[in-house]
């Protein structure tokens, strides 16, 4: 089955990138967010936020990558944060405790606002 996501990288001020999803993130997404989470790596970059505006399904296949970004994250001593979340999305982060480890943010702009320990 080929999978239906669009992940863009792009650069943020102060040493972040930003991943731009659009489409489904599900277990067939897997290739195409596990490259979009390197090439937003490459420069070391000390944040990366994940961007769900665009966001069409997620299922709990998806849920599973997104834990695999927030291992591969905290191994590499970055920080992991989301915005763009529907309510619906947001719920589930906070049912499967994703929040506890994935800065929720209203705006791309509060990123350069909140300070996250390593």
């Amino acid at each position: 089955m080929a999978t239906t996501l669009d992940a863009t990288v792009r650069k943020l001020p102060a040493g972040g990138c930003a991943i731009d999803i659009q489409g489904d993130v599900t277990a067939e997404s897997e290739a195409a967010l596990m490259e979009a989470f390197t090439n937003a790596c490459q420069d070391d970059a000390q944040t990366v936020l994940l961007n769900f505006e665009r966001l069409e399904y997620m299922n709990s296949g998806g849920i599973g990558l997104l834990v695999t970004l927030m291992v591969r994250a905290s191994r590499q001593g970055q920080r992991l944060a989301a915005t763009g979340l529907s309510d619906h999305y947001r719920q589930i982060f906070e049912l499967t405790r994703l929040d506890e480890a994935i800065t929720i943010l209203e705006r791309e702009d509060d990123l350069l606002s909140t300070e996250h320990p390593t």
